[in-house]
């Protein structure tokens, strides 16, 4: 599904892809894995100083793994179990989304902002609500968010101990993170 902003005008901010990134966590019983994941396109709209709205478009096809040794065997092969249907079916979906659907001012004094909205994962979309900092000088606008889904709601699961039994220390923990940085233009 592909995700534009619409045309940018007044209090719409296109953001960046060579300057916003994602970061993402998955652990299991052993460890865990973390890696990086592109950010296509994406936009945050804004009335005055307080955000309204906003989205953003994930290449999943760019889904790197940093914790393992850059092209070794090991690092190759978790990379292309990520990319299969195990888990996101990067053939056949290319791009996850996030819509801002809720944004309300947050009681934080770290946070400015709780925000929810609709993440589209392999064409399976769920509603996550999480923190984040939003910041607006001038023309440029930054927001950083932890944002932390249930994997199995977008089938993808894969050693889950909610739906495979006798795992032992084979299981991956369902919660996913993703550290949001997203910078306009």
């Amino acid at each position: 599904m592909a995700f534009t902003f619409g045309a940018l005008a007044g209090d719409d901010y296109k953001v960046s892809s060579k300057s916003s990134k994602l970061e993402w966590l998955a652990k299991k019983v052993t460890g865990q894995h973390n890696g990086t994941i592109e950010i296509k396109s994406g936009g945050l709209t804004f009335s005055g100083s307080k955000l309204t709205g906003g989205n953003f478009a994930i290449d999943m096809k760019t889904i790197t793994v940093l914790d393992l040794e850059a092209g070794s065997n090991m690092n190759d092969k978790l990379t292309g179990h990520l990319n299969s249907p195990d888990f996101f079916n990067t053939t056949e979906f290319v791009e996850a989304n996030f819509k801002i659907t809720s944004v309300k001012k947050s009681k934080s004094d770290k946070e400015n902002y709780d925000l929810t909205g609709d993440l589209t994962i392999k064409g399976i979309t769920s509603s996550i609500t999480f923190p984040a900092q939003v910041s607006k000088d001038g023309n440029k606008v930054s927001a950083t968010a932890n944002m932390t889904f249930d994997r199995t709601k977008f089938d993808i699961k894969f050693r889950s101990g909610n739906f495979f039994e006798d795992l032992g220390d084979k299981m991956i923990y369902d919660e996913v993170t993703m550290t949001v940085s997203l910078v306009t233009e």
